[in-house]
């Protein structure tokens, strides 16, 4: 079923997601799913599946010398959908992603997903590999966001890279874009950002899922300058707790968005990882409570392979 599906038979309830990120290679999965079932008793009606773009390492050859070569730390996004779909009755996202990936590479993967009867995606463009200052898109590849967004709806039309396909079994996508409540880290503005984003509903998407934010008021503006905008999709609120004290420094630097002096004074104070651990929960839930109180379709949490604070979360709202 589509995420957009889901919202409207919940009829303005405010439903419960999470995203997960593939294991390392060598790993199991059954790691994933110990983290997996505990939430399961809140009902999500979906789940994301990051993906992971390739980078580059470094094997040492001997005598001073370094092999240069491209690798996946995580792979396996649309074996871990399909397994979770499997195993839980849930519907799974899977991440689709600009940067690494060709055109046809792309639609190979959208062709499996359908195959597998994966109804939604999340498009995006990528980040930039470790040893780039800016993204650049493989050779074949979308460029953008948009580019991949108007590559889904094509393939919707039944119209695939080389050839149109007038098939009775055509693929049918409900397409996830993120949203940035405090703009993309490459928009010169807001406003600038929201002109982007509207383009990418324009050229066929869904639903947003914004990317995380820890003063409410940020996403309630966003939400508020879409609308005049134009953009009347649902924008779904992603939330991240607070879990070590070093995310007050790394949060900021990756994703550059701002945390507030609250909250960073909690952080402060505390003793250890796990005094930081409980002032993240207790921040998430008041957020959460917040943003439920408000109507929002879906509170969307990103989880990082681990469960235990998102279900202290969840246990307070679901």
């Amino acid at each position: 079923m589509k995420v957009t599906q889901h919202i409207e038979n919940a009829k303005g309830k405010t439903l419960f997601s999470f995203e997960i990120i593939p294991p390392q290679k060598g790993k199991s999965i059954q790691e994933l799913y110990d983290n997996i079932d505990p939430l399961m008793e809140f009902n999500p009606p979906f789940i994301d599946v990051t993906t992971s773009r390739e980078e580059y390492i470094y094997i040492d050859k001997g005598n001073g010398l370094l092999d240069k070569k491209l690798t996946r730390m995580r792979p396996g996004t649309l074996g871990i959908c399909a397994s979770i779909k499997h195993k839980y009755n849930v519907d799974t996202v899977p991440h689709v992603l600009c940067g690494g990936f060709t055109k046809e590479e792309t639609e190979y993967l959208l062709v499996d997903c359908n195959y597998l009867g994966i109804d939604n995606v999340m498009a995006l463009r990528g980040d930039a590999m470790k040893d780039e200052q800016y993204f650049m898109p493989k050779a074949g590849g979308n460029d953008y966001a948009i580019d991949l967004v108007k590559q889904i709806s094509l393939l919707n039309q039944g119209k695939y890279l080389h050839e149109v396909m007038d098939a009775d079994n055509r693929a049918n996508f409900c397409i996830g874009v993120a949203g940035y409540p405090e703009k993309h880290l490459e928009s010169p503005s807001l406003q600038s950002d929201l002109k982007r984003l509207k383009e990418k509903v324009d050229a066929g998407a869904d639903y947003v899922v914004t990317q995380m934010f820890f003063d409410n008021s940020k996403y309630f503006t966003f939400v508020e300058k879409a609308r005049e905008m134009g953009i009347t999709i649902p924008i779904i609120p992603g939330i991240k707790p607070i879990a070590v004290q070093r995310h007050l420094q790394v949060l900021p630097q990756i994703f550059r968005i701002d945390l507030p002096e609250d909250l960073i004074h909690a952080v402060d104070k505390c003793k250890n990882n796990a005094e930081i651990k409980q002032v993240g929960i207790e921040w998430a839930i008041q957020q959460s409570l917040e943003l439920k109180a408000a109507g929002v379709p879906v509170l969307h949490y990103y989880s990082m392979g681990k469960s235990e604070n998102i279900r202290q979360i969840a246990s307070h709202l679901f």
